[in-house]
């Protein structure tokens, strides 16, 4: 009997329990908890940024000295590496045969001179026997001729002159022009061909030429840069020398190429640099940076506030409501840890910056510190102290998140 009454009480207090269970899962879920985050102010800096493109630096004179003439060199009249003037004998070539040849012209040209003098007195007696009518006309006619032959053979005596000194000229190479000389490629005694032997080269070194490609679709960019100009101090051109620093010279467009690489689809540009410290050598390579046309006022925030979705790009922003609202945005160049925004919010917005993993449009925001945020953080925390870390997330933010004019160097490709 006891037994029973122990079983009964048992069944009626389990019944007890597991119909309050079922009441309190009946009760309807509360709100999802607000999510914590920090919130950055997009603000309008002076954003300043370059387009990057690899170049080589080029001497806008560069000549290949070579020998016109035959022979063995026998003088070397120059330093290696050293500045030549223009007109300067920077190489000699065995000159004997030269001179010699010259001499034979000029005995030539008198010889010549000679017949023809001789063949003009016998025109003028046979002309003055004629008037008599003491001589047949064709003793004239002969005599009309072979002076006129006599003259042409001065004629050629003269020319085969101007050649030998040509020649004889060409048996020492002077520079062009005033630039800077290489290693010479011929020692004394070496033996030159014409044009086939190459001496030694020579380059201009104030001003110096950048060349770099763009693609077609950029051509109408630069050729109104080039129509424009550039003045002193202009910053459009920037160029980055190989050990990373940066050259202080303006540039300018000089030339655009004549047409477009039909494999590769770009064009050529050439820009030129002042050089009067000689830092720019031909054949150099750098990076030359063009002054981003979007450059100037622009909004800027923290890159890490951008996420990326099927190919576009999202920030989520604080609304009046406590509420983050995904906003579209287009993205500018990137400045090391901040981007520049060409539209989608505009200044002022609270932009969220931690706490992205957890959030979705429309969620509840609680502003908090930034380590809350990053470990999910109290939702209960107060209001007085979410607002306090929300102010100081947007102070911190303001500080970053303004780039300078020394972030520059930084670029969109």
């Amino acid at each position: 009997m006891k037994k029973t009454i122990l079983t009964l009480s048992y069944a009626a207090g389990l019944f007890a329990w597991t119909g309050c269970g079922n009441k309190e899962a009946d009760k309807p879920a509360g709100p999802p908890p607000a999510t914590p985050v920090t919130l950055v102010e997009a603000r309008t800096s002076e954003a300043v940024y370059y387009d990057e493109y690899p170049a080589t630096v080029v001497a806008l004179n560069n000549v290949e000295l070579r020998s016109q003439v035959t022979g063995f060199i026998t003088g070397i009249f120059f330093k290696e590496g050293e500045v030549v003037p223009k007109g300067k004998t920077l190489y000699e070539i065995d000159r004997r045969k030269y001179e010699a040849a010259v001499q034979q012209a000029q005995a030539s040209v008198r010889s010549a001179q000679a017949t023809a003098n001789n063949a003009r007195v016998n025109l003028d007696r046979y002309e003055r026997l004629a008037q008599q009518d003491a001589i047949a006309r064709q003793i004239v006619d002969n005599a009309q001729t072979a002076y006129a032959t006599a003259q042409s053979q001065v004629a050629v005596a003269q020319a085969a002159l101007d050649a030998a000194r040509t020649d004889l000229g060409y048996s020492l190479i002077k520079a062009p022009f005033t630039g800077r000389i290489g290693i010479s490629q011929v020692r004394l005694g070496s033996q030159v061909s014409p044009g086939s032997t190459l001496l030694n080269t020579i380059s201009g070194e104030d001003p110096m030429g950048v060349d770099f490609v763009v693609p077609e679709a950029d051509l109408n960019r630069f050729a109104e840069l080039q129509r424009r100009g550039t003045g002193r101090g202009d910053s459009t051109f920037r160029l980055q020398l190989p050990d990373g620093t940066s050259y202080l010279q303006p540039g300018k467009i000089l030339a655009i190429d004549r047409g477009i690489n039909q494999q590769t689809g770009t064009a050529q540009v050439r820009v030129q640099f002042q050089n009067p410290d000689r830092k720019l050598k031909d054949g150099m390579s750098g990076v030359l940076r063009v002054l981003n046309e979007t450059s100037g006022q622009r909004i800027v925030i923290p890159f890490k506030a951008v996420t990326e979705q099927m190919g576009e790009n999202f920030v989520f922003v604080a609304g009046d409501s406590s509420k983050a609202r995904q906003r579209k945005v287009q993205l500018g160049p990137r400045l090391r840890d901040q981007i520049v925004i060409l539209g989608g919010i505009k200044e002022g917005d609270q932009v969220v910056t931690e706490g992205l993993n957890r959030l979705r449009d429309g969620g509840l925001i609680q502003a908090g510190s930034p380590g809350q945020a990053a470990a999910g953080g109290a939702p209960g925390q107060p209001n007085g102290a979410a607002g306090q870390g929300a102010g100081s997330a947007a102070n911190n933010g303001a500080s970053t998140g303004t780039p300078a004019v020394g972030n520059s160097g930084n670029n969109t490709r």
